[in-house]
């Protein structure tokens, strides 16, 4: 079973990022009352590094053991470490090393400075999974591409038909770089929480289009991931614009 999507809108985009930051805080306290450690998969872009940014102005963030935290990423472009363009750059630059978090549970998809091929890289990330992950992670957080893509998952592309894999190579992508690491649909789905972090205008249709009924996941990609647990939209007013 899945939980249906919830809608949460928000005023405006730092708003939005302050109440997912507390929420998250809280949902990783609840996650180490039920397991040794909490796992989480992150984003990159302006919404992922904007939680991270505001998660260290949380007042309740010492409530977090962060050396019982587990992170991931959701996707990765493959490219070498630091370059500003990967997701673990931009989050590492947001502030995710002062969170407290202990670096070998910091699982960072490798580039081609040390990966031979973006697929050698996918079938190392989820190898890694297999090895330190849970049954079920406990919130996978994402962002919306205006074209409804999540991760490096996109409309019509054969990256999104990837079965009995936790990790897949993604090439020709339609946004650059043309070479990703993404996690496939089958892997999210081990999720407690899935959570959709959304701002501004230009997303308001894709919001729309994922949530409208009988929405295809080949289409519209973030019509796909739903967790256990909850599935929550956590958006700005402008991204919720085009919602009946």
């Amino acid at each position: 079973m899945t939980a249906a999507p919830r809608v949460v809108v928000h005023p405006d985009k730092q708003s939005l990022a302050d109440a997912a930051a507390a929420r998250l805080v809280t949902a990783l306290v609840d996650a180490q009352t039920r397991n040794p450690e909490a796992q989480v998969a992150l984003t990159g872009g302006s919404m992922g590094s904007a939680i991270i940014a505001s998660v260290l102005r949380t007042p309740g963030r010492s409530a977090v053991d962060w050396l019982r935290v587990r992170v991931w990423w959701g996707d990765e472009r493959y490219l070498p470490a630091g370059d500003p363009d990967r997701n673990d750059t931009q989050n590492d630059e947001a502030g995710l090393s002062a969170l407290g978090l202990d670096p070998a549970k910091v699982h960072r998809v490798a580039g081609p400075d040390t990966s031979d091929t973006a697929e050698a890289s996918a079938q190392a990330y989820g190898e890694t999974i297999r090895a330190h992950g849970q049954k079920a992670w406990d919130v996978v957080l994402f962002g919306v591409g205006p074209d409804g893509h999540v991760a490096s998952l996109f409309p019509h592309h054969p990256a999104q038909r990837q079965t009995d894999a936790i990790a897949v190579a993604v090439h020709d992508s339609p946004k650059p770089p043309p070479d990703r690491v993404s996690l496939t649909f089958e892997c999210f789905e081990r999720s407690h929480e899935v959570w959709f972090l959304v701002a501004g205008s230009d997303k308001a249709q894709a919001v729309a289009a994922a949530l409208a009924p009988g929405a295809d996941r080949w289409d519209v990609p973030a019509a796909g991931p739903r967790g256990t647990d909850a599935t929550l939209w956590l958006v700005d007013a402008d991204a919720a614009s085009a919602l009946g």
